[in-house]
């Protein structure tokens, strides 16, 4: 009698043995995505006992030619990763990397501890773009790796910076607020240790002390359900407010949504702005007035700057134009 083959392991062998589910097994195994040290070593130590090898032309399907540029995001949790800008981000990054013919891996920095310094010691990653940038994270770059890693954000002599001038984005929209009549203007933030978030806010403090206007702040974490709760604390401090700057649309999402549950009417009691111009900001109701963020194009030049080998300047800016819509 003819003896069966014995069936290969599979990735999901490894992950049930391992007791995780097959996405934490598929990112410790390709060595990109997060992942706790616990789950690490189970997934690997699985993956030795049941004798599992990767798929290569899985793989290859995955990485193209098994170069894969990374995109670093920096955050406090893994959670960052789930941001609707990531998404975009990782989008624009893949249309651009397969003309180099490589693949595209997503990693969280830890903020407290972010080592670029081990990504780059792999040598399957040709580059790595750094979303989220801080000093700490452009101080864990090897200078000896000059030309591999672009930065989204802030840059340093030897990383060269890719931005939208959101500074003056943030202008431009508080600008139209004012010139709508808005007085009492009230700003969400984002998180304090972002350098690139501040930039706004420097600008809604200038625009404001220069009009002779108080300046409200409140923080927020780029996130709709921030928006909400910061919200929530404006209309505590100041019942009054007649505008609401978020500093990105989701917290803006955010904001509409609570000034709504508080039966307040946008734009006639309280005028709502954002920033980003994301897909929900034309299919809210009311439509969200915003200002553009050229996220692909971006990235695109970012993953260009790692891959293509070519001189960049050290910074580039893109501008960022005024969208108006109903709630302002």
């Amino acid at each position: 009698m003819r003896r069966r083959p014995e069936r290969q392991t599979r990735l999901e062998d490894v992950a049930k043995a391992a007791g995780v589910s097959r996405s934490t097994a598929s990112r410790v195994i390709s060595g990109s995505g997060p992942a706790s040290p616990t789950a690490r070593e189970r997934v690997h130590s699985a993956a030795r006992l049941l004798g599992y090898r990767p798929d290569q032309a899985a793989r290859s399907l995955v990485n193209g030619s098994g170069f894969r540029v990374t995109l670093a995001v920096v955050g406090t949790t893994a959670q960052v990763l789930d941001d609707p800008y990531v998404h975009r981000a990782v989008a624009a990054a893949a249309l651009t990397a397969t003309s180099y013919d490589v693949g595209v891996s997503l990693q969280w920095v830890p903020r407290d501890a972010p080592r670029l310094d081990r990504l780059l010691a792999d040598r399957t990653v040709r580059g790595v773009v750094v979303l989220n940038t801080t000093e700490a994270a452009l101080r864990s770059v090897p200078p000896t790796v000059r030309g591999r890693v672009a930065s989204v954000g802030i840059g340093s002599r030897t990383v060269p910076s890719f931005d939208v001038d959101n500074g003056g984005g943030a202008a431009a929209v508080l600008r139209h607020l004012y010139a709508t009549g808005r007085r009492r203007i009230a700003m969400v933030t984002g998180p304090a240790w972002l350098p690139c978030a501040q930039r706004p806010v420097k600008a809604y403090r200038d625009l404001m002390r220069a009009a002779g206007l108080p300046v409200r702040l409140v923080s927020g974490d780029f996130t709709a359900a921030g928006g909400r709760r910061a919200a929530g604390t404006i209309l505590a401090r100041w019942p009054e407010v007649d505008a609401v700057f978020g500093i990105n649309d989701a917290a803006a999402l955010g904001v509409l949504a609570a000034l709504r549950a508080a039966g307040r009417q946008v734009p006639e009691d309280v005028a709502v702005a954002g920033f980003d111009d994301v897909e929900a900001a034309g299919l809210s109701d009311p439509g969200l007035t915003t200002a553009t963020n050229p996220v692909e194009q971006i990235i695109s030049s970012a993953v260009g700057a790692v891959l293509g080998e070519t001189w960049v300047p050290p910074t580039t800016v893109f501008p960022s134009a005024l969208v108006r819509r109903a709630s302002a």
